[in-house]
Order: C-alpha cells, then sequence, then structure tokens
C-alpha cells in the first residue's frame, strides 16, 4: 500500500520528537574556538614534548599494528598507570576516554529508579550533565560563598535527605581551584550510602592527594586523567577503587575504548614521566607568579589554587572577557555557571611568555 508522501521538513519534525525532551532542551558542552589566540581557557598543559621525545614518539607510533584492535597493551598502559599513581592492594583500575566516560559510567552503573548523585557546586559541569543524561536526580549543594569551601552541616543534611547513590567531589576542584578541608571530606565519606568519588584531574599540581582515602575507605575510588599530565589530545582518564567496585564499571566499559595509539601514546609518556614533572613543576611555579600579580592589581578578587587555573573576580566579567579576546587572549567566562561565581573568570596557566601576555591583556582590559 502508497504511504502518503511527507514533506522533509515533517519529516525532520518527526525524528526530532524521537529524541528525550530533556535532551532537547539540554545544552551541549561549549568549546570556544582559539583559532589565533594565546589559549588560557580550557586548563591544558601548554608544553609540548622536546623535539628528540617528538620524533621518538613518531616512530614508535608508526609502529604500532594500527591493524588490530586494542588487547594487551591497554591493560599494560592500566598496569602502568596503577603503579605510577602508588594504587593499594586490594584495588584495580579501569581505563576511560578521558575522565567524561568514566563518570558516564559511573552513572549507568548507579542508574536505578529513585536515584540520586550529589556534589558541592560550583564543581565540574558533566557530574550533572552525566546525571540527567541517565535520567537520575542531581543534587548541587551551595560551596560557602566567602572562600567555595565546603559547607559541611549542608553537605551531611543533604547526605541525610537524599541518599545519593554517587558523591563527587573534585580535589582540587573546578573552577576554585581549592583543595576542600580533609576533616569535612571524611566526614562525607562517612556518612555517604553509596561511592564517593575523588577526582583527581589536576592532581599534578596539588600539594596532597586523596589515596589515603582510597586504602582507608571501601567505598571511595579515585578518577585521574593524563590530560593534566600533559596529553589532553590523547583522552585517557582512570578510575581506581576497591577491585570489587572496579569490577562492576569494567563490566560497562566498551571493549576497546583506548585506541592503540592513544595507549602507546600514555606508555610513551609514563617512561619519561620526569619530563612531565618537570613541566608540572614549571605551571605551578608560574601559577604563583600569576597569582602575585593578579593580587596587586586593583579591582581584582583572586582566589588561591591548587589547580593549574586561577579564579578571579572582577567588575565586569563578561566586558572583561571581550577585551582580552580582542587582545588575542582567550580565557574562560565562569559568570553563567553558577550564581557563587558572578563576574568571575577562570584563566588557565600558560607558559611564562604566555602569562605576561595574559597579564598585560587583563590590565588593558579591566
Amino acid at each position: 500500500m502508497n504511504r502518503p508522501s511527507i514533506a522533509p521538513d515533517d519529516l525532520l519534525q518527526q525524528a526530532l520528537a524521537a529524541i528525550r525532551p530533556d535532551v532537547r532542551a539540554m545544552s551541549a558542552y561549549p568549546v570556544q574556538s582559539s583559532a589565533g589566540l594565546i589559549k588560557l581557557d580550557v586548563m591544558e598543559n601548554p608544553f609540548r614534548l622536546p623535539a628528540e621525545l617528538q620524533e621518538a614518539l613518531g616512530r614508535r607510533l608508526g609502529a604500532v599494528a594500527i591493524n588490530r584492535y586494542p588487547a594487551e597493551r591497554t591493560r599494560e598502559l592500566a598496569l602502568a598507570l596503577a603503579a605510577h599513581a602508588g594504587m593499594p592492594e586490594g584495588c584495580d583500575i579501569v581505563l576511560g576516554n578521558g575522565s567524561d566516560e568514566l563518570i558516564t559510567l559511573l552513572s549507568m552503573a548507579v542508574s536505578q529508579p529513585g536515584t540520586c548523585v550529589m556534589t558541592p557546586l560550583p564543581s565540574f559541569v558533566m557530574y550533572e550533565h552525566s546525571a540527567r543524561y541517565q535520567g537520575l536526580g542531581f543534587v548541587g549543594v551551595p560551596l560557602r560563598a566567602e572562600d567555595f569551601e565546603l559547607d559541611g552541616p549542608a553537605m551531611l543534611a543533604a547526605i541525610a535527605q537524599h541518599q545519593p547513590a554517587l558523591i563527587y567531589l573534585a580535589y582540587p576542584n573546578n573552577p576554585t581551584g581549592n583543595l576542600w578541608d580533609a576533616a569535612v571530606i571524611e566526614q562525607i565519606i562517612a556518612a555517604a550510602p553509596g561511592l564517593v568519588v575523588m577526582d583527581e584531574a589536576y592532581q599534578p599540581f596539588a600539594a596532597a592527594d586523596s589515596m589515603g582515602w582510597l586504602r582507608r575507605h571501601p567505598n571511595v575510588l579515585v578518577m585521574r586523567t593524563m590530560s593534566k599530565f600533559g596529553l589532553a589530545g590523547v583522552r585517557i582518564g582512570y578510575l581506581m577503587g576497591r577491585s570489587e567496585l572496579v569490577a562492576q564499571i569494567e563490566k560497562l566499559r566498551p571493549p576497546f575504548n583506548i585506541g592503540v595509539l592513544n595507549a602507546e601514546a600514555g606508555l610513551f609518556a609514563l617512561e619519561h614521566a620526569e619530563v612531565y614533572a618537570a613541566q608540572a613543576a614549571e605551571l605551578r611555579a608560574q601559577r604563583e607568579r600569576v597569582l602575585a600579580a593578579l593580587q596587586s592589581l586593583s579591582g581584582v578578587q583572586v582566589f588561591p589554587s591548587q589547580g593549574n587555573m586561577l579564579l578571579a573576580r572582577v567588575a565586569d566579567a563578561a566586558a572583561t572577557f571581550a577585551a582580552m579576546k580582542a587582545r588575542g587572549v582567550l580565557i574562560k567566562n565562569a559568570s553563567s555557571a553558577h550564581a557563587l561565581l558572578a563576574n568571575c573568570l577562570r584563566i588557565t596557566i600558560g607558559t611564562a611568555e604566555e602569562n605576561t601576555a595574559m597579564l598585560a591583556a587583563l590590565k588593558e582590559s579591566l
């Protein structure tokens, strides 16, 4: 039987109607174009490998059997990362295509009717996005306005009320850059009825880590990434926790989620970890230099950081952002992310030359 013809626009509307309404109402994660600009907006390591290591990596990647699916080499990378991190006995590790994929897998793992995910706010936006993609409830507990510290009583009250299956604590936090009060974190872990994920994306720049909590508490998982290590383009995240917990997450991992070239690049980087450690040390020193410079500027309130970024409040973030972009420097206008971030800019720490140019542009843009 012949069906009546349907106009292409009507067919498109029918197709769009098949997409979940909440997905259609969401906004995609924004990625700014940085062509021709000094790029200080997404917390990348600004340093490339020395020329001799670039050549060595190129030769090594050229020898990889890209006609084969990833197999043993991916597991070798996982074990190398576990050793690099000092993963405790009784734990295992699972790899993700960046931390974003691991966050998705965690949301899938706890996805049951009535389940919710909790995190302090402001923090990494993908915690909420991933929870909502899975149809989970999401509870955000505001940080203290004066210093972006955890509001311990509010967090504990929210845990008691909502009984979250999954709590994310970014350590250091993004975008505020601070390491939260360890005593409050201990209380949250003790009160949590489910998983507590310590997201250590910025661990190479921080003075403390979460490995002690991983050793002491069976409900804690530690998530890290090679992106801030210096391999943002390679997209390798990893999650460590008790073997029994990690085995459940592993069931959800796509079997070939880490490509052979990515795995080989990750292994190569770990074999030259001292190069990346020196880069991290330089970025920590540059962070303190930029912090001191921002503290000396009238009209700028800058917050101490343990990441490779600084959060600064100015009189008019939108105007300052636009003026800096016009001067060739791209940073992040964080104002719209949360009410506590009103008129806040997030500035990635770059090379010494990039930081000098950024500071000059900022002075002219205020």
